[in-house]
């Protein structure tokens, strides 16, 4: 019988918000690939449990060495279950490259719910809820980082990020020049810590603001464009040349008016007069 893959997230901060699940999951797997196997161990005695199985290390450099000896692993039975730092696994994590694989050996593919930085950051923002999309870490470079945000400038949805403390306020001011400097966001640090800080304002504001206070770990939440992004009219030729690409009418009007913020409704309409007309 072949073998099952857990993918199980972990406390972002306070040990407390470990699922009950974590506990058995890391009682019972016959591997534990884990991010950092110090830290692991450290969850495990707050958990107050020990690993039956094998405990590997599963990390950025070694994921798509590692992932054909745990896909092999569970080809031959065995429980695969995989735990990052903080978070959900593949998730701006090690992770992605072990599923796939995974996937396509037709083992089993299972998740242990759990925190999320993501998630948590948003909630707490106080930012549009009901549409996002998770960015995770921006480009290093100064302007590979401006091309990329240049590249969300007609973004509606709330956008999510991830950085590093140290290039917070580069990311933050570099956001305010492309974005605007009034553009509403939140700085999330040191999520369900206890100097847990949510900081909140234009995006110029908080890049002054991160000069000094930049610490922990990470998470900032930005406000989407408001408003569309051109007309109905302009809209319409993109969406006719996908359909005759062989694209569903309805499918492309709901991805275009998704992305620009026009109505679905306007869109379908106007593109079923011309190409009547």
């Amino acid at each position: 019988m072949s073998g099952l893959l857990v993918l199980a997230a972990t406390p972002i901060g306070d040990p407390r918000d470990a699922a009950p699940r974590l506990a058995a999951e890391l009682a019972s797997a016959d591997v534990v690939a884990a991010e950092d196997t110090r830290r692991m161990r450290r969850l495990c005695a707050d958990l107050g449990v020990s690993p039956a199985g094998r405990v590997v290390s599963f990390h950025e450099h070694n994921e798509s060495g590692r992932a054909a000896d745990l896909v092999a692993e569970m080809v031959a039975g065995a429980r695969v279950l995989v735990v990052t730092d903080a978070g959900m696994p593949s998730v701006s994590d090690p992770g992605y490259r072990l599923v796939a694989a995974a996937v396509d050996a037709g083992v089993r593919v299972t998740a242990v719910p759990g925190p999320s930085a993501v998630l948590t950051a948003l909630a707490v923002s106080g930012l549009p809820v009901d549409r996002f999309c998770f960015e995770g870490f921006l480009p290093r470079k100064e302007g590979e980082r401006a091309r990329a945000l240049a590249g969300l400038a007609d973004e509606h949805r709330t956008m999510v990020f991830f950085e590093a403390p140290h290039r917070l306020a580069r990311m933050l001011a570099t956001a305010a020049e492309v974005l605007g400097p009034d553009r509403p966001a939140a700085v999330c640090r040191e999520l369900t810590k206890t100097y847990e800080e949510v900081r909140r304002g234009g995006l110029a504001e908080l890049a002054d603001w991160a000069q000094e206070h930049a610490r922990g770990e990470i998470t900032v939440v930005v406000a989407g464009r408001r408003g569309p992004v051109g007309t109905v009219e302009d809209a319409v030729p993109e969406v006719l040349a996908r359909v005759a690409a062989g694209e569903r009418l309805k499918d492309v009007c709901a991805d275009v008016a998704g992305r620009t913020g026009l109505v679905k409704r306007a869109l379908y309409d106007a593109a079923v007069a011309a190409r009547a007309g």
